[in-house]
């Protein structure tokens, strides 16, 4: 399993969000944002494999960008945020870090899952 996971639940349906696309970034000294892994979500709404296996991984600050304006798109609906942003620091890189999004078409939250 990657150092770093998502889940996006569609809680205005009640089920799990297939079909999200999802980049994950880390900042660069200079500032800079570097895209480090993508993927879809499953059917399931989950993406286990969001930072490739010989990545490296270290502390600093992250970022995963949840193209919610496609999904909400491919289901024919509309959608007030059409990108969801979530910036997070890493301390420690030995610990996994499960980012979950809790998502409808006119809001979302999010939390550090387990």
């Amino acid at each position: 399993m990657s150092r770093i996971t998502t889940h996006v639940l569609d809680i205005a349906l009640g089920r799990p969000a297939a079909g999200v696309a999802v980049v994950l970034e880390r900042q660069d000294e200079d500032g800079a944002w570097r895209a480090l892994g993508s993927a879809t979500t499953d059917s399931d709404g989950r993406i286990p494999h969001l930072l490739p296996d010989d990545a490296p991984f270290a502390a600093g600050a992250y970022k995963l960008v949840f193209d919610t304006g496609s999904y909400f798109r491919s289901a024919k609906a509309e959608a007030f945020y059409p990108r969801v942003t979530v910036e997070f620091t890493v301390e420690d890189a030995t610990q996994h870090f499960h980012v979950p999004l809790l998502l409808s078409r006119f809001g979302y939250s999010t939390y550090r899952g387990s």
